[in-house]
């Protein structure tokens, strides 16, 4: 396993697929964005002034660290913002940073 998180409960609630940089992937009923990605990924995304990868930091929408893109442009925050089936999610916008 190469994400960040490790489930170790809620694991009966009901699986919803969804889309992370191109690569289809499955989370639960009721995890966040932001839990959702990190079940799979070490990282959200890379950080804009350098190298590092951004994972989230304050968990409740203050810090702006885990902020990512829905394919059609739009961006929100991981971290605050409820997982919905079929959702379409980037690491990086599709234009210019930031949108």
């Amino acid at each position: 396993m190469n994400g960040r998180l490790l489930r170790l409960a809620e694991a009966e609630r009901p699986a919803l697929s969804f889309r992370f940089d191109g690569e289809d992937l499955v989370a639960l009923d009721g995890d966040t964005v932001l839990s959702a990605i990190l079940i799979h990924k070490p990282r959200l995304r890379q950080a804009e002034f350098g190298p590092e990868g951004r994972a989230g930091f304050c968990l409740m929408g203050a810090c702006q660290d885990c902020w990512i893109w829905q394919e059609d442009g739009p961006r929100l925050r991981a971290c605050s913002t409820p997982l919905r089936a079929g959702m379409r999610l980037r690491s990086a916008p599709a234009g210019d940073w930031p949108a």
